[in-house]
């Protein structure tokens, strides 16, 4: 049997892919220290939650003219502006002089933050061959999640200097990242066989279109789900139940948290070329599944280590739905067409989800208990994979190999 060629990862995807380490691993710098700093103005707990959830809640909000902005202006455009906000927003924090300050600019930042996301897998569908788009987003995710690793043990060391030092070389980072985005995705090309427009010319996919199929349908449900189980209740809820119904310290916490991030790392070597091979679906069912009663059965963990392998197979999920799905989307989009509003769209059902699920979990944990809150939250994943049962499979078929020419003598 004769294996077709691997196709590589064009160059400009590469720089995407350093530049999205880079950008996660700024905001593992400032994530650890932000309370912190917001609670240097003399305010409570509650009031520096609010600082961290600023920044989602205007992505959410702005995600609608993020979307506009892109099929107006083009990909890279709208990428580079959104990281150059970001900068700035993070630089004005570190002068922040009171807390009502810090919490501006912290929520303008969410505003880039929403610009380049969306670019970027404008950049990535456009730019990407088909057949590659679950590898591409496979390599995006794990060095997002790197980054994500690495910039909390960074920050944490830099804050020794001074809470504010993190947050000024983040913008630092950002503006380098702008730099190398511009001068390296200059002459950008879709992939070759692909149409070659400009992304402002290009026929636009509206979401009322989208909507018609059934996959992007399925896409937003599972992007809820995950934007509330991986995104929200991960981050909210398992540090208060490793202290309160295992006993455990914040250091547990944290161990589960990187063991989530382990689990998602070490099947994201592999989940993306399966999304290539096997298709989009089998691996988002697969994933939303595992992630589903991963999540379902943690509120019954009864000891660390058991806390503990539950953690990592939950990660294991979302390191199996995020590229397929991912790539689904970027399927249904296709290189030549626009589609700014239906990434937004999309990118909004996540950030609905990580808003929503920490304050409903929450309450049903204060109410029913935290068996409750993480049963309902594996059930509303199990709701993400009921809509991909119903959902087509976007991958493009292979075209079969040309049958090899004999010479007759």
């Amino acid at each position: 049997m004769v294996r077709s060629p691997r196709i590589p990862i064009p160059q400009e995807i590469q720089v995407l892919i350093a530049a999205a380490f880079v950008i996660a691993l700024g905001f593992g710098l400032v994530a650890p220290v932000l309370p912190q700093f917001a609670q240097s103005f003399d305010v409570g707990v509650t009031a520096s939650a609010v600082i961290v959830s600023a920044f989602a809640f205007t992505r959410l909000v702005f995600a609608p003219a993020g979307g506009m902005l892109l099929e107006k202006l083009g990909e890279r455009p709208v990428y580079i502006a959104g990281l150059l906000i970001v900068a700035l927003s993070t630089a004005a924090c570190a002068f922040a002089q009171s807390y009502w300050q810090l919490l501006v600019f912290r929520g303008l930042g969410g505003i880039g933050s929403t610009m380049f996301t969306i670019s970027a897998m404008a950049l990535i569908i456009r730019l990407a061959p088909p057949e590659v788009r679950g590898r591409v987003s496979g390599a995006y995710a794990s060095s997002f999640l790197l980054g994500n690793i690495g910039g909390p043990l960074l920050g944490g060391l830099l804050a020794g200097l001074g809470l504010r030092v993190p947050f000024l070389v983040y913008a630092a980072a950002l503006v380098l990242a702008a730099g190398v985005v511009y001068f390296r995705l200059k002459d950008a090309r879709p992939a070759p066989g692909t149409e070659d427009t400009q992304a402002a010319a290009k026929p636009v996919l509206t979401v009322r279109e989208a909507l018609r199929d059934s996959s992007y349908r399925a896409a937003l449900a599972s992007s809820f789900a995950n934007g509330w189980s991986s995104f929200g209740v991960r981050n909210a809820l398992v540090p208060l139940f490793a202290a309160a119904a295992l006993s455990a310290g914040p250091e547990v916490a944290g161990i589960s948290l990187t063991a989530f991030a382990a689990g998602t790392a070490v099947v994201l070597t592999f989940s993306g070329r399966l999304a290539d091979s096997w298709g989009r679906k089998p691996l988002v069912l697969i994933g939303m599944a595992v992630n589903a009663v991963a999540t379902g059965l943690m509120g019954f963990s009864s000891s660390v280590p058991e806390f503990l392998i539950i953690s990592v197979i939950a990660g294991m999920g979302t390191g199996l739905l995020n590229p397929a799905q991912q790539a689904a989307v970027g399927d249904i989009i296709g290189n030549g067409r626009s589609g700014g509003k239906v990434l937004a769209t999309f990118q909004m059902a996540s950030d609905t989800g990580a808003i929503a699920g920490p304050i409903l979990a929450g309450m049903l944990a204060d109410s029913l208990g935290y068996s409750w809150a993480f049963g309902v939250t594996g059930a509303i994943g199990l709701l993400g994979f009921l809509a991909w049962l119903a959902a087509r499979e976007t991958l493009p078929a292979r075209k079969p190999a040309p049958a090899p020419t004999t010479i007759e003598e």
